[in-house]
């Protein structure tokens, strides 16, 4: 040993080098401003010797064999100067420098490492950068992790290098690690999970309801039952409830929103997330009170629609009183800048919502109507007319008769001279159906909520111009002697002349409170937000951070589960807004419950639920090899080539790491991952027959593209309209209070005296309309740090040149479609449907945008 040393410095052989490293992070006090001791204490930490540690793992060579063939572990290497050198990069970033001792022969490549933090806070590590490593040149390690003190972890905390690896095809010295972490990962099923945990696993939304509380807060479980099938939702393993064991408690709102979630799914600094903790918390518990005092005559009514105007053009003047400085000292002072305009007025301010901002009664008009289906806020529900009448699905051995009584005879003389067969045979009668969905609940809702409201069905002609007029709209209620009676339904028709026309503005907005319910608890709660979190959750579990897959698709998987967690605790949980804004009230969920027994994972595909909705048909010379029955259908338009887009993307990617069916079926990973969606993730729904199989590459490029579409462009479609169509409430009205009036009644009478105020008597009350709002525009507004579709936060987000060059022309495709959005957009002759008589622009899917409330912008996951 002695001789071999001598030998050894006589030849060089270890004259070893010296690498140097550059790591990226973020201390804790920069990010937490209330935790200025953080700072404090880990400098004391640090001047007594106990340092961040970092340990090289080699990809090439192995160490003992009796460590099981593991990767080499380099010398640990501390990082240095954290109390003098600090470099600010961006906001809240400083650069640190770690020395790795080298010895190439000896170690080989470094393809992973471990990092030790002997500090008492936690830090956020953004990346690792080893400079000219010999023989090899630069690594990256994009991290992106918060690193919590090394006494927290029961596994050590380990980043690789980003060259993605399928399964087989990994370093053998870095499989055990691989495998290791994503043991780590899922957790052993059982205990409190703690800020630290780093554990995804499943769980039912059993945490909605509060049944300690008493009866009426208690809520039904989703999921795990074929009456409440739902998707799962990540487990928290907080204790049961006191009165329901298969019911979990609640974290106490006015305490904090500190919902567990693996803490790298949280909401980074520059999200806001106190915008979203304390104004949503302020919202449910402190604003309703007030609100409801905030005039003087008609303290839950609005007078006139300039009432309502007055929201937006001078503000409403707030009174004095407790419940004011409790807003104030609950929402943080940027905050209060945006939503209370506390300049010494006292005001309660809104943005102008767009639908108004260039005229203030073209939302009236029946074509705007017929117009926000094919371009508002939900588009995703109009479907073609293909049968007449229109006939339910609901059972009639439970429901009786359901299905439709418009007759020919009402709506014939409206259709430009055809009859209804010839309309439908050319395709130009379309319906908006809600009736199936709603009529279930309606008799709960009506008897025991404050809702006075109709299940739905409303039919609609395509002109010659290409815009929609609505012909008839059928109101039904559940027959008074039972539901197996089957249903009592009116049907209005159109009218612009007294009485008769002020009844139609209210049928419409029946039928609008109906759209704005099932938007937002199936086309944009349901259909996004919880469909999606299985596939995070699962993706986490199953999917190394080295599988490209992962990489493929976690930049979509951003933000979800914490903005998931936070609706539950304040939005969709029982009491919450969801429940007090809506028409279905405490059935809000329920109804998401029933919508989800549709729902089929690749009928989520735009190209298959156009055609499914028969708003398309297939035709292979056609560009995206179908062609649309309304050719001004701007989601549909815009939407296809977004989709088209995605697809060409994925398909190079995946290409590039597949290079046949059978490399697809022996990547254990993958099939892993696949299986565990179906049968956890999505468990209510395994044994359905429409499940890709995931034995070939073309299934997964078409499950990767419809993951992707849904998380970004079906999620920016439905969303990011919210405030421009809903902020004005009087346009999309959520709930109603009363029946239509009938002829004999007060109010039927006070219809033909001042039928603004009837209509804004039945739907718009004043305190709701303004908790609406705030929420709305909160939804609406996308933060400074978002991400959209074709960005990735970083530049060495992988290290292989094809899938990055592909991800490049993927980017550029996208900003060619902005530009063509904005010509058609340009061009108002052509294409009506595009803004409208509200002239509001459709771009809700131009991919990009500016900060704020916009109503433009596809960001790349359900992150809002």
């Amino acid at each position: 040993m002695f001789l071999s040393k001598i030998v050894d410095a006589i030849t060089g052989k270890n004259d070893r080098k010296k690498v140097k490293g550059t790591v990226v992070l973020m201390k804790k006090n920069v990010l937490d401003f209330t935790d200025i001791k953080a700072s404090v204490v880990d400098e004391v930490v640090e001047f007594l010797g106990k340092k961040v540690s970092f340990q090289l793992i080699s990809s090439s060579v192995h160490d003992d064999p009796e460590n099981g063939s593991q990767g080499k572990l380099s010398n640990p290497a501390y990082l240095e100067n954290w109390l003098t050198h600090i470099t600010p990069i961006i906001a809240g970033e400083s650069t640190f420098s770690v020395t790795f001792e080298w010895d190439h022969e000896e170690f080989g490549v470094p393809g992973a490492f471990i990092i030790n933090n002997f500090h008492l806070n936690e830090f956020f590590l953004k990346s690792l950068t080893l400079e000219h490593v010999p023989n090899h040149g630069k690594i990256h390690f994009i991290c992106n992790s918060w690193i919590y003190p090394a006494s927290k972890y029961k596994s050590d905390r380990i980043f690789f290098a980003n060259q993605a690896y399928l399964p087989n095809d990994t370093p053998e010295p870095l499989r055990r690690y691989r495998e290791n972490e994503l043991v780590t990962l899922r957790g052993d099923g059982t205990g409190k999970l703690e800020e630290w945990d780093r554990v995804y696993d499943y769980a039912y939304y059993n945490d909605l309801g509060d049944p300690d509380k008493g009866k009426e807060y208690a809520r039904p479980v989703l999921g795990g039952s074929s009456e409440y099938p739902y998707p799962r939702r990540g487990r928290t393993g907080r204790e049961p409830t006191k009165t329901d064991p298969n019911s979990e408690s609640r974290i106490p709102s006015l305490i904090n929103l500190d919902i567990y979630v693996p803490r790298d799914e949280r909401f980074g600094h520059v999200k806001m997330s106190d915008f979203l903790t304390f104004f949503l918390k302020s919202i449910t518990q402190t604003l309703l009170p007030g609100f409801e005092g905030l005039f003087d005559n008609t303290p839950n009514e609005f007078d006139s629609f300039e009432d309502v105007l007055k929201l937006y053009e001078g503000g409403i003047k707030l009174p004095v009183g407790p419940w004011l400085k409790a807003i104030i000292d609950s929402i943080p002072s940027e905050i209060l800048k945006d939503i209370l305009q506390t300049d010494g007025q006292g005001l309660l301010k809104y943005p102008t919502p767009q639908v108004i901002q260039e005229d203030k009664s073209a939302w009236r008009t029946d074509e705007e109507f017929g117009r926000e289906t094919l371009a508002g806020t939900n588009p995703v529900l109009i479907s073609r007319l293909q049968e007449f009448p229109p006939k339910s699905n609901l059972d009639p051995n439970i429901y009786g008769n359901q299905n439709s009584t418009i007759t020919r005879e009402q709506i014939e003389n409206k259709l430009d001279g055809l009859t209804v067969d010839e309309a439908i045979k050319t395709n130009r009668l379309f319906i908006l159906n809600h009736h199936d969905i709603v009529m279930p609940l309606l008799r709960r809702i009506n008897t025991s909520t404050n809702t006075k409201t109709y299940a739905s069905r409303t039919l609609l002609f395509l002109q010659d111009t290409e815009t929609l007029k609505p012909v008839a709209i059928e109101l039904s209620l559940p027959h008074p002697n039972g539901d197996q009676f089957g249903a009592v339904s009116k049907v209005y028709t159109p009218s612009d002349k007294g009485v008769e026309g002020s009844i139609w503005q209210l049928a419409k907005a029946y039928a609008t409170v109906n759209d704005s319910g099932t938007h937002q608890l199936i086309s944009h709660w349901l259909n996004t937000h919880a469909v999606m979190e299985p596939f995070v959750i699962a993706t986490n579990r199953q999917l190394s951070v080295l599988h490209p897959i992962h990489k493929l698709l976690q930049p979509h998987f951003h933000d979800t589960m914490n903005i998931n967690a936070l609706a539950r605790q304040t939005l969709i949980n029982g009491d919450g807004f969801i429940e007090t804004f809506l028409f279905p009230a405490k059935y809000s969920m329920e109804m998401s419950s029933i919508a989800y027994k549709d729902w089929v994972f690749p009928e989520q595909a735009l190209p298959a639920d156009l055609i499914k909705r028969g708003m398309a048909v297939e035709d292979s010379i056609s560009p995206f090899g179908i062609c649309l029955l309304i050719q001004d259908y701007p989601y549909a338009v815009d939407g296809l080539k977004i989709w088209s887009t995605i697809k060409i993307w994925v398909t190079e990617y995946c290409n590039f790491y597949y290079k046949s069916d059978d490399t697809v079926q022996k990547d254990n990973e993958l099939q892993a991952w696949w299986k565990e969606i179906r049968e956890e993730g999505h468990g209510d729904k395994k044994d359905e027959p429409w499940w890709p199989k995931m034995q070939t590459l073309q299934e997964l490029i078409d499950s990767c593209t419809i993951i992707i579409w849904i998380a970004s462009a079906l999620h920016a479609a439905v969303n990011f309209g919210n405030y421009s169509y809903g902020g004005y409430l009087v346009n999309r009205p959520s709930l109603s209070r009363k029946f239509m009036p009938e002829p004999g009644t007060a109010e039927y009478k006070e219809l033909k005296i001042n039928p603004d105020k009837v209509f804004l008597k039945i739907v718009v009350p004043q305190h709701l309309t303004l908790l609406g709002m705030s929420v709305l525009e909160l939804l609406s507004r996308h933060a400074s740090d978002t991400l959209y579709l074709g960005q990735n936060a970083s530049p060495e987000w992988t290290k292989d040149q094809e899938p990055f060059l592909a991800f490049e022309r993927f980017g550029k495709k996208l900003s060619d479609i902005e530009n063509q959005i904005i010509q058609m957009n340009g061009d108002h002759k052509k294409w009506r449907n595009r803004s409208g008589p509200v002239k509001v622009p459709y771009t809700l899917l131009f991919p990009t945008s500016e900060e704020g409330l916009s109503g433009r912008g596809i960001p790349n996951s359900v992150s809002i």
